[in-house]
């Protein structure tokens, strides 16, 4: 009997694998997970309390840089846990409700991370193209509308994804050979046509993640333009030195999600364990990088974290002058 004719509702359950073929290996690789989660969640709370602890950092390019933390956060959050479960305590089982959750934690906070960037670029355009209109430009209404665009856009367009998957009749098996619960992961899974959540998955990344490296390739085209206009190599450099962290943190989260979605719908002669492990990658290591690079890189920050760090190691000096 064709696979069209039966009708199986979604398993209670999915069981995942961890890293098909490196399940010895295991142990070993959550060391890196483990300190890569720990550098992101303290990374990302120290831009966070630096921020909100110092006044002349309430500005917008650091707004942004705090909805970046808190994305990071999240994203790293969402994965993370159940991964280093599955590593240490052998817990590989999720309900279908807490799979289709993850699904949609990590698919929104890529797409609202994606446009934290096309933000952050905007930001950078405006204060080096039309300085003098900075401030009547990004007010804080418009920061705030620039905000909640860039998350219900992401929340809106990732809707579908736990949808069309809870949708799909599954008769093959319930095991996701993954660490997590990956879009194409799942939908491979089931048993009817699922070429609607394959592309509306492609849709997502090229018109979205595509959408958004133009939009930041054009801001940088204009900025770049700002940059060689202005008169002296030192004053290129220091208004360069002002969008190097940016440019940092869009490359890593870029290359390491294009690479993933790409291999994993096409690379079809790649070995399994690989497209774990970039999968992992791309969610794991920008959250780890994000505030490492705008703490060494932004002076404001990296000061601030210098006299923080100082007032932590000479307590004593304090007391003694009260």
């Amino acid at each position: 009997m064709p696979l069209l004719n039966y009708t199986y509702s979604p398993p209670s359950t999915f069981i995942l694998l961890g890293i098909p073929g490196l399940e010895a290996a295991h142990v070993w690789i959550s060391i890196p997970f483990c300190t890569m989660y720990v550098i992101a969640i303290l990374g990302n709370f120290t831009i966070l309390f630096i921020v909100r602890t110092e006044p002349s950092l309430h500005v917008p390019m650091y707004f942004f840089l705090c909805m970046l933390a808190v994305t990071d956060l999240v994203l790293s959050s969402s994965i993370v846990p159940k991964t280093l479960s599955i590593f240490w305590f052998n817990s590989r089982e999720i309900d279908f409700s807490a799979c289709l959750t993850q699904m949609y934690f990590i698919h929104c906070f890529a797409v609202i991370e994606s446009g934290i960037f096309v933000a952050m670029a905007f930001d950078r355009y405006v204060a080096i193209c039309h300085p003098l209109r900075h401030s009547t430009i990004l007010t804080n209404p418009v920061v705030a509308k620039i905000s909640l665009a860039v998350g219900l856009r992401g929340g809106m367009l990732v809707m579908p994804h736990p949808f069309l998957v809870s949708s799909r009749p599954y008769c093959r098996t319930n095991i996701i050979p993954h660490t997590l619960c990956e879009h194409m992961a799942v939908v491979k899974l089931a048993c009817s046509n699922t070429c609607i959540s394959s592309y509306y998955g492609l849709f997502v990344v090229f018109c979205v993640l595509g959408l958004d490296v133009f939009f930041i390739a054009v801001s940088y085209i204009q900025i770049l333009r700002a940059i060689f206009s202005l008169p002296t190599k030192d004053a290129r450099l220091k208004t360069f030195g002002t969008c190097a962290s940016h440019l940092c943190a869009i490359l890593a989260f870029y290359v390491s999600t294009i690479f993933s979605s790409l291999t994993y719908r096409f690379g079809h002669n790649v070995p399994l364990h690989f497209h774990v492990l970039i999968a992992n990658v791309y969610l794991l290591v920008p959250p780890m990088l994000n505030p490492i690079i705008y703490g060494v890189r932004t002076k404001q920050i990296w000061d601030r974290l210098l006299q923080q760090s100082l007032l932590i190691k000479r307590p004593k000096s304090f007391l003694l002058v009260l």
